[in-house]
C-alpha cells in the first residue's frame, strides 16, 4: 500500500475537525500535528500498517473536537481496528458529571491507559510525543521561556509526563524502542535548552 482511500478519508476528517483550531504555542494550523506523526510514524518502519496511519491522523479528533468515537464508526464508517486506537489515544477531559479533570489527573489515568494497550496505540502516542517535543524545542528557541504561558502544566510537569509516557509505552519492539531513544534524546535537548533560557 502507498496511500489508501481510508487514509484520505482520515486526512480529509482529521483537516475539518481541527479547521479552527491552532497549534499551542504557535498560529500554526492544528492539522500539522497529526500528520506530521503519521509522518513519523512512516519513517520509523510504520509505512505498511494502515490502521496505525489512520488512527495516528484521527488521534485528537475524539479528544479535541465534538467529533465522537461513535460518529467515526457510524458516519465516517471506520473499522473496529481504528475505533480501538483513537479511544486508547484519547483522554478523558471530563468526569461522568460533566465537569472538567485537572491535568496532572488526566495525564495519570492516560499512563495508566498506555500502559495496557495495544502495540499501534504505543507507536502513536511515541510519534506524537516525538512531534511535541521537537514541536516545543523550536518554539523555546525561536520564542524563549513564554512558551510555558500556553501550556497547562509547568516545565517540570511537562518533562515528568513525556518521561512517564516513555515507560508506559515501552515495549520490546525495536520499532518502540527506535522512536523511545528518539524521544529520549529531544527530551535531553530540551532539557538543556530549558537551564540556558
Amino acid at each position: 500500500m502507498i496511500y489508501s482511500e481510508m487514509i484520505e478519508r482520515a486526512l480529509r476528517l482529521s483537516a475539518r475537525a481541527h479547521r479552527e483550531q491552532c497549534r499551542k504555542s504557535s498560529d500554526l494550523p492544528y492539522v500539522i500535528h497529526p500528520v506530521a506523526v503519521a509522518l513519523i510514524l512512516t519513517q520509523a518502519g510504520f509505512e505498511q500498517e494502515e490502521t496505525v496511519l489512520t488512527a495516528a491522523l484521527l488521534h485528537d479528533v475524539v479528544e479535541d473536537t465534538p467529533v465522537t468515537l461513535e460518529q467515526l464508526e457510524r458516519e465516517h464508517a471506520f473499522p473496529d481496528e481504528v475505533i480501538n486506537l483513537v479511544n486508547e489515544l484519547s483522554e478523558q477531559k471530563r468526569d461522568e458529571a460533566g465537569n472538567k479533570i485537572s491535568w496532572k489527573a488526566r495525564k495519570e489515568h492516560h499512563l495508566e491507559v498506555i500502559r495496557q494497550s495495544s502495540l499501534g496505540a504505543c507507536a502513536v502516542v511515541l510519534a506524537d510525543k516525538l512531534h511535541n517535543l521537537k514541536s516545543t524545542l523550536i518554539d523555546l528557541q525561536h520564542v524563549g521561556p513564554k512558551i510555558w504561558d500556553r501550556f497547562n502544566s509547568s516545565e517540570e510537569e511537562f518533562l515528568w509526563y513525556h518521561h512517564s509516557m516513555l515507560e508506559a509505552a515501552d515495549r520490546d519492539e525495536e520499532r518502540i524502542q527506535n522512536l523511545i531513544e528518539e524521544n529520549r534524546k529531544l527530551l535531553h535537548e530540551l532539557a538543556m535548552t530549558m537551564e540556558k533560557s
